[in-house]
């Protein structure tokens, strides 16, 4: 048989929400060793949840013939099959009570039983004389195997840069599921080193290459070079620390295998690391900023679990994307190779340019770290650059001048209104960099000098050892009804920019990491503490006049020489782009490159 999906289990080290993989009706009982569920008599163990759940939508683009669902377990038990269509509550399409055999796997034939080829299909099963224990669990296809020619020959890119405990985690977890994945001699393991210290070698099933650092744009061209060098048909891009299931490779590879469209590509969705139960992207579109979809969605909730599932397969935007810590794509017909961000935007640009026909799938997801810890001037600075450049090149974000720098101006005021002042200052450098044209890209593919300045520029918004008896808050003694009218005079008045003895006036208050990004929790403050999520870093900001308009008027300035150039900027970029997402032009910069680029 060919597996489609297994049925799995809480992990530990990658997530352990329960009902992200099983719902329980009395004391379910899991070895988590072994991955069996233990059911008592009488308790209800169900697998309608958002890692075990079977999308006929989502699959819906492959060959499915033989659909089965196979059980490997012991005792007696009644067995429900369910299918929910959109729109409709579910329905039991198979319901008896088996004898599992742990040495005969229950196989049940699907196609016969289903309503319509589509919708959400569940199982759950209740123990009925005994404790029945469930071993194993899986969707496949009723085959023998995967044609030869049907295989993808498919290569695993990760990039890493001086992350050496993380990135041998995520080869060594890897290398192990590898060696026993039936498909595993079809997909080929590749380590592009930009620090050039994780002190890893090549062998028979891992290729390592150093590589100089031009971020994870150069990292991966690197990798999709290599990749096109060794044949493969698919390339995997993902990140160094990689937590994921090692079931998203079974599902990725199943599903690029019967894809029927070779545009197929496979973008993981992310959930952050704060809160394991909430989607934070099932995939994403662009236009004017990056909109994730499904962002917030509590994957315990069933209701909203399945309303997700039933939109992921409706009409895509046109700017629909992945992101690359879980992208899986199709080598032929490839128009562009990566363009040289360094980091941030690269796989927007990526998606966006190539003719790829991107999906998703339940349960194909990597945990990161949640991206609000990660922002800073630097970033916000690598952010806005993309986003122009976006508008700047592809015809479907075509905007006007002044819409193009709409899109700028609102990046700076957020930051302005936060009082990020140092980041407002390195986004007008962004704007810049911008109007520079690609060449400037092109002579600054290590960052190390752009770098070296924001992390001066910014060195009043740099994290320090919070000390909260060093903390000052204020909140002046008004009613609420005034509290909320100074809110809105915060609005009004750019955060009191416009009112003279402002910081006599607001409050002073302490956000945490979650509240940073939103202007609405800076406004009627002049002074705020931001702290971490772990409450042991911190930075404070104060409100100054005089850097806010002394941004304001060189914004301006910027404004009207972006105006002014927009044609020969826009054609400018057009034609760089085209040129710097070449094969030729990567060849070009990593033979040229000198062997140690470090990013200190």
């Amino acid at each position: 048989m060919i597996t489609l999906q297994n049925i799995i289990a809480p992990e530990i080290g990658i997530c352990t929400e329960s009902r992200l993989y099983y719902r329980e009706t009395g004391a379910i009982s899991l070895d988590a060793q072994s991955g069996t569920y233990h059911v008592p008599p009488g308790c209800r163990i169900s697998f309608d949840t958002y890692f075990n759940l079977f999308n006929l939508d989502s699959w819906a683009g492959c060959r499915l013939e033989g659909l089965v669902l196979e059980l490997e377990g012991s005792g007696k038990a009644e067995v429900q099959i369910c299918q929910d269509l959109p729109g409709r509550s579910g329905e039991v399409i198979w319901r008896q009570v088996p004898l599992l055999d742990p040495d005969r796997p229950l196989v049940i034939a699907l196609e016969d039983l289903l309503a319509e080829r589509r919708g959400v299909l569940s199982f759950s099963l209740v123990a009925l004389s005994g404790t029945v224990r469930l071993h194993r669990a899986r969707f496949a296809l009723n085959w023998a195997e995967l044609a030869t020619d049907a295989r993808p020959e498919m290569a695993i890119s990760i990039t890493t840069f001086r992350r050496e405990a993380e990135v041998a985690r995520t080869v060594e977890r890897l290398r192990a599921f590898l060696a026993h994945f039936e498909y595993g001699a079809h997909i080929r393991l590749q380590l592009v080193d930009n620090g050039q210290s994780t002190g890893l070698t090549s062998d028979d099933r891992l290729h390592v290459y150093p590589n100089p650092n031009y971020g994870g744009a150069g990292g991966f061209a690197r990798g999709l070079l290599e990749a096109k060098t060794a044949g493969a048909s698919h390339c995997l891009f993902m990140d160094d620390d990689a937590s994921f299931h090692m079931e998203n490779i079974v599902r990725t590879y199943a599903f690029l295998a019967l894809a029927q469209d070779p545009r197929t590509a496979l973008a993981g969705a992310m959930i952050n690391t704060t809160h394991k139960w909430a989607i934070w992207e099932n995939g994403a579109w662009f236009n004017g900023a990056c909109r994730p979809l499904h962002n917030g969605i509590d994957l315990r909730r069933r209701s909203k679990l399945f309303r997700m599932q039933q939109e992921v397969n409706g009409p895509q935007p046109e700017t629909f994307y992945g992101g690359w810590w879980f992208f899986a794509f199709p080598l032929q017909n490839l128009r562009h190779h990566p363009f040289p961000f360094f980091v941030r935007g690269d796989d927007v640009s990526f998606s966006i340019a190539n003719d790829f026909d991107i999906r998703t799938l339940s349960g194909v997801v990597s945990f990161q770290d949640d991206f609000t810890e990660k922002e800073s001037a630097q970033t916000l600075y690598l952010d806005l650059r993309n986003h122009l450049i976006h508008h700047l090149v592809f015809d479907n974000l075509s905007r006007s001048p002044l819409g193009t720098a709409r899109v700028a101006i609102r990046f700076i005021l957020r930051s302005l209104l936060r009082m990020h002042y140092s980041t407002a200052e390195a986004q007008l450098l962004a704007w810049r960099d911008v109007m520079a044209g690609p060449q400037f890209f092109d002579d600054n593919l290590d960052m190390n000098a752009r770098r070296a300045v924001l992390k001066d520029l910014a060195a009043d918004e740099a994290w320090q050892p919070h000390k909260p008896e060093a903390v000052v808050t204020r909140t002046p003694k008004v009613k609420r009804a005034w509290r909320k009218m100074r809110t809105a005079l915060g609005l009004l008045t750019l955060n009191g920019h416009l009112v003279p003895f402002w910081s006599r006036l607001a409050s002073r208050r302490t956000l945490s990491i979650a509240e940073r990004g939103l202007v609405y929790f800076a406004l009627g403050a002049s002074e705020i503490t931001f702290i971490n999520t772990d409450q042991d870093m911190a930075y404070r900001l104060r409100h100054s006049k005089w850097r806010f308009f002394k941004v304001v008027w060189e914004m301006t300035i910027v404004m009207f020489r972006f105006y002014r150039n927009f044609d020969a900027i826009k054609a400018g970029w057009r034609e760089g782009y085209a040129d710097m997402t070449t094969e030729v032009y990567w060849q070009r910069v990593l033979t040229e490159a000198p062997q140690d680029t470090s990013f200190n």
